[in-house]
């Protein structure tokens, strides 16, 4: 999910084969629901996404039935500048819509080679928080509506992401 920062911001990462066991994602999204802005809580961080703060993703519905991606962060500080990438999302488990692929670079072409992975590995059943990796581990983020989320709903998504394999040693806090 490699070339920005964010929830979205994987292009270059495919993750390849895993030596983890098998990464299971929430059985079922639904897309209205889902788009919408989002707040990064906590993510393992990536050279895309060095400086940022105040991270959020906003993703809206395109007419071919694709996602817009729009990542925002400021760089170094709340009033630091605003670094912004648009990028586009696309299922690939149409069972589930729970597994897509992110593409930043020339986007108007749909290129899995430069997509990442983007899967929904938790998501609250009111779509206020939701947890985003893929089977390397090498990548996570934690998301909500809002910009914080309550002490006991992260500790529990920090945990299902341990037990899952990620190094949650490793997060950085929003």
């Amino acid at each position: 999910m490699c070339l920005l920062f964010g929830a979205l911001g994987l292009t270059a990462c495919s993750s390849g084969h895993s030596k983890f066991s098998k990464l299971e994602t929430v059985p079922n999204v639904d897309l209205q629901k889902y788009i919408g802005e989002w707040h990064e809580v906590a993510r393992l961080d990536h050279w895309f996404q060095k400086g940022c703060v105040d991270s959020k993703a906003t993703y809206s519905l395109r007419e071919d039935g694709d996602i817009e991606v729009l990542n925002e962060c400021r760089m170094k500080s709340e009033n630091g500048k605003i670094k912004k990438a648009t990028g586009r999302a696309w299922i690939v488990d149409s069972d589930t819509n729970a597994k897509l692929k992110v593409q930043f670079f020339l986007k108007s072409i749909k290129l899995s080679f430069l997509a990442g992975d983007y899967w929904i590995i938790a998501l609250d059943d009111n779509y206020q928080y939701a947890m985003i990796g893929e089977e390397s581990r090498k990548y996570l983020w934690i998301l909500s509506r809002e910009k914080n989320l309550p002490e006991n709903t992260l500790n529990d998504l920090i945990t299902k992401a341990e037990r899952d394999g990620f190094p949650t040693q490793e997060l950085l806090f929003d």
